[in-house]
């Protein structure tokens, strides 16, 4: 129920929920197997079932073996992407802790993985593009999360979001 909470709270109050997510313990493992790890298998099993069972009728053990692939990559790029905002902290008027970057960058993924649920009828993959609210959920964590002065959020943000938009759509491809 956690997790329902912590979803819709930073999906409908991001201004408010970053502060409360910043003043948390740094549980790190927590974070990936109670929050990524379900929340990344919605666009993994909704894109397989999509794809093999009701779309393109795709082959169910290829199908499986992608959908395997996608779920796993998730974790590394949430990871990667943490890597990223820590390393660009300083870079930006911001303080390094990859604790919180990490945070920002799971929480920063929830419309990611909640808009996946699209992937199950291809005629609503354009339904997609909602997972770009993302990028507005990482401009509003910044200043609590890595504390970045605001008048270096834009280009913080920009820079970040075109790092993850690689992976993002490296795994869209695939």
């Amino acid at each position: 129920m956690q997790l329902v909470s912590r979803a819709t709270a930073i999906l409908a109050t991001p201004r408010t929920e970053w502060p409360v997510i910043e003043c948390e313990p740094a549980a790190l493992l927590d974070l990936f197997i109670n929050y990524v790890a379900i929340l990344a298998a919605i666009p993994a099993v909704a894109g397989f079932i999509g794809k093999s069972l009701i779309g393109a009728y795709s082959p169910i053990l290829p199908g499986l073996v992608h959908a395997l692939i996608v779920y796993v990559v998730t974790f590394a790029v949430v990871t990667v992407i943490a890597g990223v905002i820590d390393l660009l902290a300083p870079k930006f008027g911001g303080q390094k802790n990859f604790a919180n970057a990490l945070k920002l960058s799971v929480y920063s993924h929830t419309p990611v993985w909640l808009a996946g649920i699209f992937l199950l009828i291809p005629g609503l993959h354009f339904l997609m593009v909602l997972a770009l609210y993302g990028i507005y959920l990482l401009w509003t964590g910044l200043p609590p999360l890595m504390r970045v002065p605001h008048y270096r959020m834009l280009p913080y943000t920009l820079v970040v979001a075109a790092c993850a938009l690689v992976p993002a759509i490296a795994l869209a491809v695939m």
